[in-house]
């Protein structure tokens, strides 16, 4: 009798497993990029109607003072910017960013002014308008890298589409760092004014803006040269600021 032969066993082919394993990284990476997007999305929705809780800054500020010994400070109290005095309103616009209610987002030529500045040499100064400061204090950490700079414009279109300008300012007046451990104008009014941000004055709601984006190095309680100089300036610049039409 004729004996059978044994079939041969073909070995699969490197190259195929080169392609399942390439195939398999390319799915994830999908996945992975669907996702980020899913979730940011999903926050930035939120935050249109929902007050975020805590910010990444808050969370670093604290981790500081645990990791000094210092006592736990963590000040906030929110408000509706229906709440808020016209004056700290201005206040902010003309300090942080005077085309607030005309840009998509970016201002152009503050950020070429600031490229220009800091190529001489001097103290390195930001170009940021305040949407994109939102975006930063409320999704991302503070970093002069490329990958968060990069974070932030794609934050910063996000909440100018989906949030508007309103809800913008509302948010940056409530998370913005005001002081050590201090966070927003509304508790900043109650510390150093004792009052409510309501009944700001031209001056006390300058003083305020003058110690942005600086609010641990200068002092409102005690303020200086600088800080009276600054204030000078901007209680000028307030009533020629383009704001928000907001009931009061």
């Amino acid at each position: 009798m004729a004996k059978k032969k044994t079939p041969i066993k073909k070995k699969p082919r490197k190259s195929s497993k080169k392609r399942s394993l390439g195939q398999k990284i390319i799915n994830l990476v999908k996945w992975l990029i669907i996702g980020f997007f899913a979730s940011t999305l999903f926050f930035v929705v939120l935050y249109k109607f929902v007050n975020p809780l805590v910010t990444p800054l808050m969370v670093i500020r604290t981790g500081q003072q645990l990791f000094t010994g210092e006592k736990i400070t963590l000040k906030k109290d929110w408000i509706d910017i229906d709440g808020v005095s016209p004056n700290m309103i201005r206040a902010v616009i003309a300090s942080e960013d005077n085309l607030f209610m005309r840009h998509k987002g970016f201002d152009t030529k503050a950020i070429e002014r600031a490229i220009e500045h800091n190529k001489q040499g001097r103290k390195i100064r930001g170009g940021s308008t305040i949407s994109q400061q939102t975006a930063k204090n409320v999704f991302l950490w503070p970093d002069r890298s490329f990958i968060r700079k990069g974070l932030e414009v794609y934050f910063t279109f996000l909440i100018e589409t989906i949030w508007g300008k309103q809800r913008i300012m509302e948010v940056y007046l409530n998370v913005i760092e005001t002081g050590k451990g201090i966070y927003g104008v509304e508790k900043a009014s109650q510390i150093y004014f004792g009052k409510n941000s309501s009944t700001l004055t031209q001056g006390q709601a300058a003083l305020i803006a003058a110690i942005l984006p600086s609010p641990r190095k200068y002092s409102i309680v005690n303020p200086g040269p600088y800080m009276r100089s600054r204030q000078a300036q901007l209680i000028d610049l307030m009533p020629k600021i383009e704001t928000l039409k907001i009931k009061q």
